[in-house]
């Protein structure tokens, strides 16, 4: 409440403007590629490799083998390197649906609900040949599954109660049998009445979400349903028969009928769902135009999703699959992707498997933007299947930034034996001399070096900008990403405020403390910050503009070591 000031004398007042404004939220890695199952094109965030799993699956068979996707490679390797979240869209080559249970039994009657998994792909389904779940037809003798695997699901409910409308319903894993039931979720006290909080859909949720292209042609990530999803498995598709008040107001069932539509105690599983992984998959060192199963543009409606900033945040994208030399345009959209959102990098992957020198920097050479970064060569690591497989650059290097960003900050270099080891790689392709370096780093190529004793670490940190500029190293690009989110977010808060003196010393008192901290932690070696009459003008401000400028002088790295040893005659005195 403001203080009345009526008769003379002094009034003491305070004014903490103290208050440090937290770092931005790190977004993390974007990563693009075939998964298992999950949803289709939808980007989603995953917190750790268990949730990926969970999610996203790990391995799965093709032909007459087991396999892993580089997607799953990569994603493990950014957690490993301590990334805290990362943002995964799933391809696929073709239609992928989901798998329902549309065979709940009631009490009496029809079905009264319908549920549906949140993964999409024939892996869902587990049913008899028939295509529809006919209880023991399905089971061994043991109540396992027939199809179980770990990678689908069944449903069972339990604990229904006439008196109070209530049922239980248990996710549990597909390749668990009666005896030892692996439960993945629960809800319990469960009704079918919209108007009670323990509602099914309310619950469980009934959102769904899909891409859809607008009159326009635009794509976007639509959603439906009322309920966001609680459950990381299902979702409930439709509830046919509610219980609308089924306890009335003297505490009894008001409508006795309304007990038929409630379920049975039952167990079942999922059916119906289409689109699988191709037999024959084009994998680790055999990629060419078929990546994985995928052809180059299976990748295009992925990568146009992930333009919408306000939705998506990240800091490094990759598409581990993707070579320049074999899927050029989609590469070129990757990176135009990362130049017009203007807060993330491109890892790009230049040349297949078995490249020369020669292969690796005539592509790179091709490339000019100081939001992409190339490196090499291909990688040995242990796939989750127990064999040794080769992988691109592209599947380690976001866990390489994640790494130095925990480690130090995203304006150090991530580089060199402090902060460019890659753990869980067993050899390179190919072993580097210094001249193979120099040849790779004069052509914008960051080179994989192995050094005896020492292992394998990133040895580079250019970004494919041509011309030579600040810009032109990995650690400055991240730098002005790192700048730029932080002060976007502090600006945005001055949208629709008024354009006076208060509002922009509310901006300066923001922006400043924290480049001080950047200076402080060796990201910066001056800054200055001008928001006032000087580039505010009457004419300015007429025109409902606030403009403000920000003048960086970016730390630069020490990449060449140069040390004289000077040989001195005997009886040389050196000065203190």
């Amino acid at each position: 409440m403001a203080e009345t000031i009526v008769s003379p004398g002094v009034f003491q007042r305070e004014n903490d403007i103290s208050f440090i404004t937290p770092a931005p939220v790190e977004a993390g890695a974007a990563i693009i590629g075939p998964t298992v199952k999950g949803p289709v094109e939808i980007p989603t965030v995953v917190t750790s490799y268990n949730d990926y799993v969970r999610r996203f699956g790990d391995t799965f068979e093709s032909g007459s083998d087991n396999h892993e996707f580089l997607t799953s490679m990569a994603v493990k390797s950014y957690f490993q390197q301590g990334g805290d979240s990362c943002l995964v869209t799933r391809v696929v080559s073709g239609a992928y649906t989901r798998a329902t249970a549309t065979d709940v039994v009631a009490t009496s009657g029809s079905a009264p609900f319908t549920i549906e998994t949140l993964g999409q792909g024939v892996l869902m389904n587990n049913a008899s040949a028939s295509g529809a779940y006919t209880g023991s037809v399905n089971e061994n003798s043991d109540g396992s599954l027939i199809s179980g695997s770990t990678d689908n699901l069944r449903w069972e409910i339990s604990n229904v109660s006439n008196a109070k409308g209530t049922f239980t319903l248990s996710v549990r894993r597909g390749d668990d049998n009666s005896k030892n039931k692996v439960v993945l979720e629960t809800f319990n006290n469960l009704t079918l009445d919209p108007n009670s909080d323990n509602y099914i859909s309310k619950v469980i949720g009934d959102q769904v979400l899909t891409k859809q292209t607008d009159g326009a042609g635009v794509l976007y990530v639509d959603t439906t349903g009322s309920y966001a999803n609680s459950s990381n498995y299902i979702r409930v598709a439709s509830v046919s028969r509610n219980t609308l008040n089924y306890i009335g107001n003297n505490g009894l069932i008001r409508e006795t009928s309304a007990t038929g539509s409630l379920p049975t105690v039952q167990s079942g599983s999922f059916v119906g769902a289409t689109g699988d992984v191709a037999a024959g998959a084009n994998m680790y060192h055999n990629i060419s135009t078929q990546t994985q199963g995928l052809a180059n543009t299976d990748y295009s409606d992925a990568i146009t999703l992930l333009e919408n900033t306000d939705a998506y945040r990240f800091n490094v994208i990759s598409t581990p699959g993707l070579t320049y030399n074999l899927h050029s345009a989609r590469l070129d959209t990757v990176i135009s992707l990362a130049e017009t959102r203007g807060d993330c990098i491109a890892v790009v992957d230049t040349f297949a498997y078995g490249a020369t020198l020669t292969n690796v920097t005539g592509q790179a050479d091709l490339l000019n933007s100081s939001y992409g970064a190339t490196y090499w060569p291909w990688l040995q690591t242990q796939s989750a299947t127990g064999k040794n497989v080769w992988a691109p650059a592209s599947v380690f290097i976001p866990g390489v930034y994640a790494f130095t960003d925990g480690a130090a900050a995203p304006w150090f270099a991530p580089a060199g034996l402090v902060r460019g080891g890659i753990p869980g790689v067993i050899q390179a392709e190919r072993k580097l001399s210094r001249n193979d370096r120099d040849t790779l780093y004069s052509s914008k190529v960051n080179p994989i070096a192995t050094f005896p004793g020492t292992g394998i670490a990133i040895f580079g940190q250019k970004t494919l900008q041509t011309k030579a500029s600040a810009l032109d190293r990995v650690n400055v690009r991240r730098l002005l990403i790192d700048l730029k989110k932080f002060v976007g977010d502090q600006a945005t808060n001055l949208v629709f405020e008024q354009n006076t003196i208060a509002t922009r010393n509310k901006f300066l008192a923001s922006v400043n403390p924290y480049l001080n901290s950047v200076v402080q932690r060796q990201g910066l070696y001056a800054f200055k910050v001008v928001m006032d009459d000087s580039n505010n003008t009457a004419d300015v401000v007429d025109r409902n503009q606030l403009v403000g400028q920000i003048f960086i002088q970016p730390a630069k790295t020490a990449e060449f070591i140069i040390l004289d040893f000077v040989v001195e005659p005997t009886g040389a005195t050196f000065g203190a």
